[in-house]
C-alpha cells in the first residue's frame, strides 16, 4: 500500500494532470486531500488501473477525501500557452477549487510553476509513490474521460470513446482524412 503522506506535520494536498499527450480535447488536472490515517489498498497511478477500477475509486476518494477539486485547460489555451504550461496551469485551476487550503503540495513529474503562497515538492512517478497524488491521478482521468466520451458524440469519426483523444493511428488517420475538429490542439503535429 501506498503511503498517505510525504510527511507528518503540514496538510499536503497531491496533483496530477491527465491528457497531457493528445491530440484533442482539454488538459485535466486534479488536486486531493486525503486524511491522514487514509487506507486504501486499491490507489495507484491511474495508467495502472482498469476503467472500471477508476471509477470505483473516484467514488471513494469523492466520499473520503477532505477535499478535492478539478480543473481543466481548453484546447484553444494550450496551443497559446503550450502543452507544459497548460498542465501547470490546470493544476492551479484544481489547487483553487479546494475548500481547504493545503500547506504542501505534492506534485507529479519533475517540474511545476509555484502556486501563491503555498510550497510543493515535486516527486517523479509519484502517483506511484503516494496516495493523494495517485488520487489525483485517478479523479484527473476519469474526469477527463467522462468528458472525450460526450464530446466524441458531436465527433464520431476520431474514436474518442475509445482512444480519449490520444494519437492512436485510427485517430491520427481520421484528422489527415477529415481535417481538425475546433477540439484539436492545432499545434499537436499529426502524422499517420
Amino acid at each position: 500500500m501506498l503511503p498517505v503522506f510525504y510527511q507528518e506535520i503540514l496538510v499536503e494536498a497531491g496533483c496530477d494532470e491527465a491528457g497531457r499527450g493528445c491530440l484533442a480535447g482539454p488538459v485535466v488536472a486534479a488536486a486531493v486531500i486525503l486524511p491522514k490515517n487514509y487506507v486504501n489498498g486499491g490507489l495507484n497511478d491511474s495508467k495502472q488501473l482498469t476503467e472500471k477500477k477508476r471509477f470505483l475509486l473516484r467514488e471513494e476518494i469523492e466520499r473520503d477525501a477532505i477535499a478535492f477539486g478539478v480543473g481543466l485547460v481548453s484546447n484553444e489555451e494550450i496551443d497559446c500557452i503550450n502543452i507544459l504550461n497548460a498542465s501547470f496551469l490546470a493544476m492551479h485551476r484544481a489547487i483553487e477549487k479546494l475548500v481547504v487550503i493545503p500547506e504542501l503540495l505534492l506534485i507529479d513529474g519533475n517540474r511545476f510553476e509555484a502556486y501563491p503562497n503555498i510550497p510543493h515538492c515535486c516527486i517523479v512517478k509519484g502517483d506511484q509513490k503516494y496516495m493523494s497524488i495517485a488520487a489525483a491521478s485517478i479523479l484527473a482521468k476519469t474526469y477527463r474521460d467522462d468528458l472525450m466520451d460526450v464530446l466524441a458524440i458531436d465527433f464520431p469519426l476520431y474514436d474518442w470513446q475509445k482512444n480519449k483523444g490520444y494519437p492512436t493511428l485510427k485517430h491520427r488517420k481520421a484528422v489527415l482524412e477529415h481535417g481538425f475538429t475546433p477540439l484539436h490542439r492545432r499545434s499537436f503535429s499529426v502524422k499517420a
